[in-house]
């Protein structure tokens, strides 16, 4: 479950982003994750678990060494046992901005759930550390995670699996590389099983800006489809047998790009201050 936020703090910016990011040539992303986390002053540790490339935390050091960060170290857990060291939680507790590196979510869940590590975390970001995490580790950040499921447009039974995430927060799900590998039927199929949670679909290249007021700004060269099932009429998921599509009424869906806005707490969407360029 999230941590409570104490008496006198704000909670810290999630910024989930759909994998592919610009990371050389005007990195938008990473630039306002930096600025966030304190720009020049900012203390950031990389956590590279999600992949199983030896170089993936070193570049992401070199990265937002670019971007003028004053300090950044890559911190990998290869076991459980990594999870429960005293000097990986100080390391911690010294941070400004924690950014998970893409792979595999189900390493970060099952190396990282349940440990010192992820309590410590949530409670970080509770009193205002900022965290983001690209692809996997994206999908990482919240109670709900997909774990896995099949491509394609249709909400389909049995088509998807999750897992338990980080914990953040509970009030979003979200898919990455989403309009790249074509995962609405897994967004929604997700949310048949518990439309309590917003879907979010992350293009690759795009963020979700979420602070700590729960409004949630769009960032990059992408889109964020919104799933919102809070008004659900009816599902056939308890109904249908593993394989067969699933009949959802009721759902309503928001397609927002850079600038455009989605409220998790009131569930509006608003344009917003909409960026257009022309050849």
């Amino acid at each position: 479950m999230p941590s409570r936020v104490p008496e006198g703090a704000e909670r810290g910016w999630i910024i989930p982003i759909g994998g592919a990011e610009e990371k050389a040539d005007g990195p938008e992303i990473l630039s306002r994750f930096v600025e966030i986390a304190g720009g020049s002053n900012a203390n950031i540790v990389v956590i590279p678990t999600a992949s199983r490339m030896r170089d993936t935390g070193p570049k992401y050091e070199r990265v937002f060494k670019e971007l003028g960060v004053g300090a950044v170290e890559s911190i990998d857990f290869d076991t459980r046992r990594d999870a429960h060291e005293e000097n990986r939680l100080v390391r911690l507790d010294s941070a400004t901005g924690i950014f998970f590196t893409g792979g595999n979510q189900l390493r970060l869940s099952t190396l990282i759930g349940g440990t010192p590590v992820a309590k410590r975390l949530r409670l970080l970001n509770a009193a205002g550390v900022h965290v983001a995490g690209t692809s996997a580790g994206a999908s990482f950040l919240s109670e709900h995670m997909i774990a896995f499921g099949d491509e394609g447009g249709s909400a389909i039974a049995g088509s998807v699996r999750l897992a338990p995430g980080l914990g953040l927060t509970n009030r979003f799900v979200i898919d990455q590389h989403f309009r790249q590998r074509d995962r609405l039927g897994r967004l929604v199929t997700s949310l048949a099983y518990n439309p309590f949670a917003v879907g979010i679909g992350l293009d690759e290249d795009t963020a979700a800006m979420i602070g700590p007021d729960n409004e949630l700004e769009v960032a990059g060269s992408g889109g964020v489809t919104i799933v919102d099932a809070s008004e659900l009429e009816f599902s056939s998921m308890d109904q249908v047998d593993e394989g067969q599509p699933v009949c959802l009424l009721g759902l309503k869906l928001h397609m927002l790009v850079a600038g455009a806005s989605f409220n998790l707490h009131t569930r509006k969407a608003s344009a917003g201050r909409l960026r257009h360029s022309k050849e």
